[in-house]
């Protein structure tokens, strides 16, 4: 089953209709979706979820307890060695999620650093981000290093520098390139020999049989 990252800044309160509309589609796919309990973003996230009568629904929580379970959902608890209350302590849930998420849709407010750190941890694990743009509204998609260097130029100077020191952005982003520029060269290395591979694989199955019909 297809499982959705839904997430955004604690700045958003109330959604957009558009995101609203988006949720919609998630769950009349019955695709099952993955949420944090923290406030603004994720709450209103939640009160959506319910609205819509969504049931494929896991609340992804740090602690004993989820903060907020407005549909009273299964609770996933992820356990931190970080301080508790502390920022690498509430971000554990969020590397778990996109650990296990297939795609990503996030709701930013070109300021948080908790929703930008979502869409760079999806994006260095090769998942793509659909993020909703509160302040334009509208939709901009995140499947590579381009497109994130895209989405960062909607950030002010402040908000920028902000996600310097707090997340380390340059250095995340050079990370993600160099993840890029490796894998496109070894991709481009390897296609003779998965092709090689492949007739091997093809000449095995075939001799598997033949062995197989002289047995009967």
């Amino acid at each position: 089953m297809t499982t959705v990252f839904i997430a955004g800044s604690i700045s958003i309160n109330r959604l957009n209709a558009m995101v609203q509309e988006r949720i919609c589609n998630i769950v009349s796919s019955n695709f099952s979706v993955v949420v944090g309990d923290a406030d603004g973003a994720d709450s209103a996230i939640q009160a959506c979820l319910r609205d819509y009568q969504a049931g494929n629904v896991t609340v992804y929580c740090t602690g004993d307890a989820p903060r907020n379970n407005i549909g009273d959902w299964p609770a996933r608890h992820v356990y931190s060695k970080a301080k508790v209350g502390s920022r690498a302590y509430f971000t554990a849930k969020d590397l778990e999620m996109a650990r296990c998420s297939d795609y990503g849709l996030m709701i930013w407010d070109c300021k948080s650093t908790g929703t930008l750190s979502n869409i760079i941890e999806l994006l260095r694990r090769r998942k793509k981000s659909v993020v909703f743009i509160d302040k334009d509204q509208v939709f901009v998609t995140v499947s590579d290093i381009s497109r994130l260097e895209h989405l960062l130029t909607l950030m002010s100077p402040k908000a920028r520098a902000k996600a310097e020191a707090k997340i380390g952005l340059t250095s995340q982003i050079a990370g993600i390139a160099n993840e890029e520029l490796s894998l496109d060269f070894f991709e481009a290395s390897e296609p003779a020999a998965r092709a090689d591979e492949q007739t091997k694989i093809e000449s095995f199955h075939e001799n598997a049989a033949q062995t197989e019909s002289m047995k009967l």
